[in-house]
């Protein structure tokens, strides 16, 4: 007797909708997720859509109705809650617009709970579009599997970051000029955390200065080399998911 198949399939296609969903609910979906589903997956009556919301969780859906340009989705189940997210934020400094790219993709996928774009003063971009960085996190949520997004905040000057800097967050700063292996760093501050990571150009020594001076910062080296800004900080994060992350679990 052949095997009843998976519900939902592993191959279901995933998307981030706005919530909150509740079992039963409908969901219509239009513009580019419902060319998506009708045009690219071909999906018709009774094939099943994964839906996250950012708030509940992870919810299988079927398809009710497709027309031309939309469709429509009726919920089933839960599947899984919303996910519990490391309290690690990401503090970048702006680099050129791919770079920065893979910068927001890779965090996402890696599980930060926050992403602060810094403006410095080697920074060679000054601006992001917003509607371009939270296009870029869903897709990088939907391709891993994670049930929430981090928040993106809007670019802020590296003076504004350290004056409004939380007290009892440990700020792990990537220092070329050298500090304490970030491991060890990492070890010792099990608490909410934050890593900063330069421009290409790096810091200047004023800036190094005033990140040294502020009592949260904790100056870290990552290695005998010098790393690219989207290197370090995708390098910084897997070491610090590894070592008081959420990949022990």
């Amino acid at each position: 007797m052949p095997a009843t198949p998976a519900w939902p399939p592993r191959s279901a296609p995933r998307l981030f909708v706005p919530g909150p969903l509740a079992m039963g609910a409908g969901v219509a979906v239009d513009g580019p997720q419902a060319h998506y589903l009708g045009k690219v997956m071909r999906l018709g009556p009774g094939d099943a859509v994964i839906l996250c919301d950012d708030q509940t969780g992870e919810w299988v859906a079927t398809v009710e109705a497709a027309g031309k340009r939309d469709l429509t989705l009726r919920v089933e189940r839960l599947l899984r809650v919303r996910e519990d997210v490391p309290d690690l934020w990401l503090c970048a400094a702006l680099l050129k617009k791919d770079r920065f790219d893979l910068v927001l993709e890779k965090a996402c996928e890696l599980g930060v709970a926050e992403i602060h774009a810094v403006l410095t003063r080697r920074c060679v971009a000054t601006h992001i579009n917003p509607d371009r960085v939270r296009a870029t996190l869903i897709e990088a949520a939907e391709q891993c599997a994670r049930t929430a997004l981090p928040v993106a905040h809007a670019p802020v000057t590296l003076a504004a970051l350290l004056a409004g800097w939380p007290a009892g967050r440990a700020l792990f700063f990537a220092d070329e000029a050298g500090g304490a292996p970030a491991a060890d760093s990492f070890a010792g501050h099990a608490g909410p955390a934050a890593l900063l990571i330069g421009p290409e150009g790096g810091f200047d020594d004023a800036e190094r200065a005033a990140i040294r001076a502020h009592p949260c910062a904790v100056p870290i080296t990552l290695g005998p080399r010098v790393l690219r800004g989207e290197t370090a900080a995708i390098a910084s994060i897997a070491l610090w998911m590894g070592i008081v992350g959420d990949w022990k679990e």
